[in-house]
């Protein structure tokens, strides 16, 4: 009874002094926001010449508007980059209520160009009426009939002039486009004398040998099991790092076959080391002296730098 009456005679005085628990939280947010509003006053003064932008997005034409800004009124550039983070759906929507901007040959170009890095096509005089928006369209179609069926869709390709009845623009093609499942083009390079040339398309100059050879194995899948066409893949990226690294081949003593038992010996430690079914895993000591002993000119310390790239960054061809 006692504390309720305190309570009431010390919320009274502050009233009476004007500083009321929600009063003082108001005074407190008034604070705040006129601490915000003085900085986006000074942020205002920074912006000099042409459309103040900041007061551009903040206002508004009506209710129904709120939250809503309308790109048209901002400047082209903005816009674009604005648009630019699009992709091709949410393009497509946006077109339907900014026509000029969204329909914009630039922002299709560059989806185009981001999705399928190389094109004979983008190498040559625009036909009439040339559209990369229709181009798009074509290289999102032709993509999906290439996942069903390669030979059908690198026909189509070729039927609509986007590529070139060519080993080298077709092993480019591949290489620089990440929308082609990876099967497919499996059976498309058993079938084709595409491979070599879309090996010749990648620079290991410099690279630590199971560096370079994850790479190789993101552009071209490794296949799940061991047979002829790993071994070919193998290979090929033996010779084309050999001939990538001269220097390095002749200090360190290595051959293109060397370089394909390291290469294999790489590929079976990753599965050891990183598949749950192999409890005893392969020890570094192991693993160099079985290295050595298939590739005697190996130096112990290359080795044992390949064991750990393995054991601190994983497979290989994962």
């Amino acid at each position: 009874m006692g504390q309720g009456l305190w309570r009431v005679v010390r919320n009274q005085q502050l009233q009476q002094e004007g500083y009321s628990e929600q009063g003082y939280l108001t005074r407190e947010q008034s604070r705040r926001m006129a601490a915000s509003n003085i900085s986006n006053t000074n942020h205002r003064k920074q912006v000099q010449g042409g459309i103040d932008i900041y007061h551009l997005l903040k206002a508004r034409k009506s209710k129904e508007q709120e939250g809503f800004i309308n790109l048209e009124m901002l400047p082209p550039e903005l816009s674009f980059t604005i648009l630019s983070y699009l992709n091709a759906t949410d393009l497509c929507l946006a077109s339907c209520v900014w026509q000029d901007l969204a329909n914009d040959e630039l922002l299709w170009q560059g989806l185009c160009k981001s999705t399928w890095g190389h094109c004979s096509i983008y190498n040559k005089n625009p036909p009439l009426g040339f559209s990369f928006r229709k181009l798009y369209m074509q290289l999102d179609e032709g993509s999906l009939t290439f996942n069903a069926n390669p030979d059908e869709g690198v026909n189509y390709f070729m039927s609509k002039g986007i590529l070139d009845d060519s080993p080298k623009e077709i092993a480019k093609f591949i290489f620089c486009t990440r929308t082609l499942n990876w099967k497919k083009l499996r059976i498309y390079l058993d079938e084709r004398d595409v491979l070599d040339d879309l090996v010749t398309l990648h620079n290991f100059r410099n690279q630590f040998l199971p560096n370079a050879l994850r790479e190789f194995f993101r552009h071209i899948h490794a296949p799940e099991e061991r047979g002829e066409y790993l071994e070919t893949l193998i290979t090929k990226f033996s010779h084309r790092f050999c001939a990538c690294n001269p220097d390095l081949m002749r200090e360190l003593g290595l051959s293109p076959d060397a370089v394909y038992v390291l290469c294999y010996s790489l590929i079976l430690l990753s599965i050891d080391l990183t598949s749950p079914h192999v409890k005893n895993k392969m020890s570094k000591r192991e693993f160099i002296r079985n290295t050595r002993r298939a590739a005697q000119n190996i130096s112990e310390d290359f080795v044992g730098h390949l064991y750990d790239n393995i054991y601190l960054i994983g497979h290989v061809a994962a």
